[in-house]
């Protein structure tokens, strides 16, 4: 039965494209052999053009969750995660692929990249991005690259990419502020953690709870510092309560 509707398909003008075919109902062509093929035959010849006359993109889950990201960024990402270990190839492969890349290919370049936690590539994407005409400082861009590389504890060029900001008078919000923080108490820092916190105060935005919570969890073993926070936290929140754990313990005031 295959063969035989593959031989109806045959008979049909060849130079009619795919698309048309797909589109129009398969009875209202010429090429429609006999009504007794049902449904299921009609369905099992579109589904055997479709594979005979493939389109050359990617198909299954990679294509349907990247449909945002074109083929050459697609081609530059699996290039850079390549050759990340080869510094030399590396910047080759830059300056051949990268750099030629059109200013929303970078961008998704740049938001795969943290997507999928490369975050040295991502950093190195972004100060490519940064050399362009065309870029504008975007908070946007900042905050998801600092959370990205606080989360995966590269600190160093987190900083690098807070000072940026603060150079181009940008205020993340409380998430950023928040998951900086956090990662400077795991990088086991918490001098540049109340660096962070200092700068959360000059803020024009209004304070939230979580990076002061987050504070104050991670600075139990530095009373000094913790007790700052905590005051500056009862002026913010006076009805909200803070667990102490050598007052909940030993009943200290």
């Amino acid at each position: 039965m295959v063969m035989r509707t593959l031989f109806c398909w045959r008979t049909f003008n060849s130079s009619i494209s795919v698309l048309q075919v797909l589109l129009k109902p398969l009875t209202s062509h010429a090429f429609y052999c006999k009504p007794s093929l049902g449904e299921s035959y009609q369905k099992e010849a579109i589904f055997l053009l479709q594979r005979l006359y493939h389109d050359g993109r990617p198909r299954g889950p990679l294509w349907r969750g990247k449909k945002l990201i074109g083929k050459e960024a697609l081609f530059v990402i699996q290039g850079l995660k390549r050759f990340k270990e080869n510094e030399e190839k590396l910047d080759k492969f830059t300056k051949l692929h990268v750099l030629r890349l059109l200013k929303m290919d970078k961008i998704a370049v740049l938001n795969e990249l943290e997507r999928q936690e490369e975050v040295g590539l991502a950093f190195k994407m972004f100060n490519i991005i940064k050399k362009e005409n065309w870029y504008k400082p975007d908070v946007y861009v900042y905050k998801d690259l600092v959370v990205a590389l606080a989360r995966r504890q590269k600190m160093e060029e987190a900083m690098r990419v807070w000072e940026s900001l603060k150079g181009d008078e940008l205020f993340p919000d409380s998430q950023t502020y928040a998951e900086v923080i956090r990662g400077f108490l795991r990088y086991g820092s918490p001098a540049d953690a109340m660096n962070i916190y200092e700068d959360m105060k000059k803020s024009p935005y209004p304070p939230e709870e979580l990076p002061f919570r987050i504070l104050l969890k991670g600075l139990l073993p530095h009373p000094l510092l913790r007790n700052r926070v905590k005051q500056d936290f009862l002026e913010l929140f006076p009805e909200r309560h803070i667990y102490d754990p050598l007052e909940e313990t030993f009943g200290m005031q």
